[in-house]
């Protein structure tokens, strides 16, 4: 929770000017995020009083067991009415913590985005280096013959949707509980991580696996911490912050750089960028298919019989 030292005013503006200075300084920064970059757009987060696990699920099964592989499989009537009341949210507008990270990226600083969001919202604002470790609600498929299908054609369909073309279950591109994050996106995540000057860690309670590991690839401990709840990381955190993100990042991502700024930026990421990894940017649009939630991308994509490879990894909100 909110340290009372925080509730100071001086004290936070003491924080909001010391990240200006490490955000001014540094030239590969790497932004991990939860569901709490999201609240301020209208989507719930998971674990806090007012969050999706500790409230009704509508059925007589608890939301944390209904977005489980092995209950998607058995239980899809239950599934989808749960899924489109509570996880989908085609609505949703990007807040001021999407528009300053996409302004933090266009000014050369930001190189990568780790979302564990499912809500496209970082792709809608203009962001380009996103990588979705638990997918989109945005991009769904029929697990039969694999026909791609968006969002709209999901929410329309009464009960469980099912494909136009061969009659099978469509399911949502999203990693549900028990089920594998996407190798590639886990591999690029740790890549940047290594690589970054500065990790921004926000809206996330960093108790989900494998995202809270991710700082440990760090050679620095340039880490700052954004979240309204205390997380493991404080204590060993550069820079913490009990505040709503949106609120931190537009105050100190500038509107407006000067062009002596963005020289200087540009001929520093040159420098650094010879030899580097190019991070993948994950699956970009609305347009494919998907909405909001806490998954991972599947490795393997489950198949109707529900036989699946063992999943091992699981999703983190905030």
């Amino acid at each position: 929770m909110e340290t009372r030292i925080d509730r100071f005013g001086s004290v936070r503006d003491d924080k909001i000017k010391q990240l200006k200075e490490l955000i001014a300084e540094s030239n590969n920064i790497v932004f991990l995020g939860g569901a709490g970059v999201s609240t301020e757009s209208g989507i719930p987060d998971f674990r806090s009083g007012a969050g999706i696990y500790n409230t009704e699920s509508g059925t007589k099964y608890r939301p944390i067991d209904i977005i489980a592989h092995d209950f998607f499989i058995e239980h899809p009537d239950d599934f989808f009415d749960f899924y489109k009341r509570k996880l989908i949210y085609p609505d949703a507008r990007p807040n001021k913590a999407h528009k300053a990270l996409v302004r933090l990226e266009r000014q050369g600083k930001l190189k990568a985005i780790i979302t564990q969001n499912i809500d496209n919202l970082h792709q809608e604002a203009g962001s380009k280096c996103v990588i979705e470790l638990h997918g989109s609600v945005f991009r769904n498929y029929c697990m039969d013959c694999g026909k791609k299908f968006n969002i709209e054609y999901i929410a329309a369909q009464e009960g469980v949707p099912h494909c136009d073309r061969c009659g099978g279950i469509v399911r949502p591109d999203i990693v549900l509980y028990e089920e594998n994050l996407e190798h590639e996106n886990v591999d690029n995540a740790i890549k940047a991580v290594k690589k970054c000057d500065l990790m921004i860690i926000a809206g996330t309670s960093l108790t989900v696996y494998p995202a809270a590991t991710f700082a440990q690839f760090l050679k620095h401990d340039r880490i700052v911490i954004i979240n309204k709840s205390s997380t493991y990381m404080d204590l060993k955190a550069l820079l913490t912050i009990h505040d709503n993100v949106g609120e931190v990042l537009d105050k100190v991502v500038p509107k407006r750089v000067s062009r002596k700024t963005q020289t200087k930026t540009a001929k520093s990421s040159a420098k650094s960028s010879s030899g580097k990894t190019t991070v993948k940017a994950a699956n970009a649009g609305k347009s494919s298919s998907g909405t909001a939630a806490p998954k991972k991308a599947p490795a393997k994509k489950p198949s109707a019989s529900g036989k699946s490879a063992k999943p091992k990894a699981k999703k983190d909100e905030s």
